[in-house]
């Protein structure tokens, strides 16, 4: 079945909304983020170690976490979206590796691998993330011991 230009159109701007949320993530542009998500956006990512609230209270806290890391890459892929007139669904997948430096300089790097389950809303100003649940799928690499799960 054909996809309509407007059906082309949401994929493209969809795809664009998600790839602005990796780029703001690995910026740490918090200003940029905030064309990701609705304000009352609900976020979950506790499968990861994250928390889960509201936007504003997960932005915050994306601050302060991520403030440790000097280099984050979200890569994402596998993108499938349903499209529901003005409102979508959407899984991805992100690969995320991380580095932490120690204070000899030394480098850990480990990567988090995750789904991002979306529900996506159409407004005046495009696209946005009304809900996400973040799905842990793996972790690999060097984990450092402070972040380990603990048993």
């Amino acid at each position: 079945m054909a996809l309509s230009i407007q059906e082309l159109s949401d994929r493209i701007e969809i795809n664009d909304l998600l790839t602005r949320y990796t780029s703001a993530i690995d910026a740490k542009d918090w200003g940029l983020l905030d064309t990701c998500f609705l304000p009352e956006a609900d976020v979950d990512y506790v499968s990861s170690g994250g928390i889960a609230g509201k936007y504003p209270e997960v932005r915050a806290w994306l601050e302060k976490a991520l403030s440790i890391f000097p280099v984050t890459v979200h890569a994402i892929s596998n993108s499938e979206i349903e499209l529901e007139g003005d409102r979508a669904k959407g899984r991805t997948l992100v690969s995320n590796p991380m580095c932490l430096r120690d204070g000899e300089g030394k480098e850990s790097i480990f990567t988090v691998y995750a789904y991002y389950h979306d529900d996506l809303v159409r407004t005046d100003a495009g696209w946005r993330i009304a809900k996400r649940y973040e799905e842990h799928v793996l972790t690999g690499g060097d984990i450092p011991e402070a972040l380990k799960p603990k048993s």
